[in-house]
């Protein structure tokens, strides 16, 4: 039995607005399989044009002193954080591949204090959960705490921009009952074969 990916209707691809349809035919090309969380985003195409333009910009920006997998830490501790099943496994997996680590994810979804990373990303997702839990109370010293570790604060923007936009992911992933692909679970978790020659 194959479980419903959304508790909302679903839209067929080719159905979709061009724009829309195209970057899914682009994720598909490149991943092998599409995220559900472009299906299920997809049921309010204008909705899902706005949050994947601020995804986009934030993860996929040039500069700064936060690396793909760091910005996956911020992801996957905070998306644990509100209990989003879809984008911890989804974003785990994504953090297995970027930092080559089989265990990170599960460690840092459970309790990035006790996960293999560095002080200074221990930091990163202290504030990050800061902004998650309690983001009222966020005052200058902060601030000065993670400039401590390396971080300016245009950094410490994006950390906090991070968390804000995946606080929206995890709730409307939790509204849709979003599932996450199978085909997650398994990434990063074990080397890739070498190919033959």
């Amino acid at each position: 039995m194959n479980a419903p990916i959304s508790r909302y209707p679903v839209p067929e691809i080719a159905g979709l607005p061009d724009d829309i349809r195209q970057r899914i035919l682009d994720v598909q090309q490149k991943a092998g399989f599409v995220p559900n969380v472009f299906l299920g985003f997809a049921h309010r195409p204008d909705e899902a044009r706005a949050f994947f333009a601020y995804h986009d910009a934030l993860l996929l920006k040039e500069g700064g002193h936060l690396s793909k997998g760091e910005r996956e830490m911020i992801i996957v501790a905070t998306s644990g954080a509100n209990n989003c099943l879809y984008c911890v496994v989804a974003h785990g997996a994504i953090l297995r591949v970027y930092e080559k680590k089989p265990q990170i994810a599960d460690q840092v979804a459970v309790n990035y204090l006790k996960a293999d990373i560095t002080e200074r990303q221990k930091a990163m997702l202290g504030f990050a959960m800061k902004v998650c839990h309690d983001a009222a109370n966020i005052t200058d010293a902060d601030f000065v705490a993670l400039r401590a570790h390396g971080f300016d604060d245009e950094d410490i923007w994006d950390i906090g921009a991070i968390t804000a936009l995946f606080g929206l992911s995890n709730r409307m992933a939790n509204l849709m009952s979003l599932r996450p692909n199978d085909e997650f679970y398994l990434m990063g978790r074990l080397p890739r074969e070498k190919k033959p020659g």
